[in-house]
């Protein structure tokens, strides 16, 4: 059945893996330099900094969370390793821009990535103009989703109405805190359906088909 979101005038979306396939390819370059990174700041084997680097996901929601804490770690510098990623993985997607294009109302980016990534990525997949804005990691002041402080900064500095807003994520993880604070939450990607989260209302195996077919208060033209 298609999702009924007549009730929906702001679109929150999480950025990597969620506005592009998983399968690109472009988070496996991500999660490398991660790695690389770890290595450099901790000089363990490459092997033993990937496992800390998922254990500082796993515990902090970002592995950034881990390194600051345990290792005084610059955010700047941190960020800057993604700055120069290769992008040819990422591709414009006309259909997905065919269904965002007919979202009436606001439209927002909710990332932990920084800003810079955020911006290469969107223009990468042809999707600059169709946000209005974008909540990153330095809005969030290093403090990654699915902390409940971070979504509150965002309602605040964005004035999102929850009830009104529809948040599309990949980490079912993420989509908790919104759920609580009164928003429709949709788990994007192939394992979406696998998912059995109270708080996952919508399961969207491919975002542009789910788009295409949701009931809209008022489609933009």
């Amino acid at each position: 059945m298609s999702a009924d979101l007549t009730h929906i005038d702001t679109w929150l979306f999480d950025l990597d893996n969620t506005l592009y396939p998983m399968d690109s390819g472009f988070m496996g370059q991500i999660e490398a330099r991660m790695t690389d990174y770890v290595q450099r700041i901790t000089g363990l084997e490459r092997e033993p900094a990937y496992r800390l680097q998922k254990q500082y996901l796993a515990q902090y929601g970002l592995t950034l969370g881990g390194l600051i804490e345990h290792w005084g770690v610059d955010p700047a510098d941190y960020h800057a390793m993604f700055h120069d990623l290769s992008l040819e993985s990422l591709a414009h997607d006309p259909r997905l821009i065919a269904a965002l294009e007919r979202l009436p109302g606001r439209r927002l980016i909710f990332t932990n990535s920084d800003e810079v990534h955020a911006r290469r990525v969107m223009q990468a997949l042809g999707l600059s103009y169709l946000f209005d804005e974008v909540f990153h990691i330095g809005s969030a002041n290093y403090l990654p989703k699915p902390a409940p402080a971070t979504f509150a900064k965002l309602v605040a500095d964005h004035a999102v109405d929850p009830a009104a807003t529809c948040f599309f994520e990949d980490r079912a993880d993420n989509l908790a805190p919104a759920f609580d604070l009164g928003m429709t939450t949709v788990l994007v990607g192939p394992h979406a359906e696998a998912s059995s989260q109270p708080f996952v209302r919508y399961k969207a195996a491919n975002l542009s088909s789910f788009l295409e077919d949701a009931l809209l208060k008022d489609a933009a033209q």
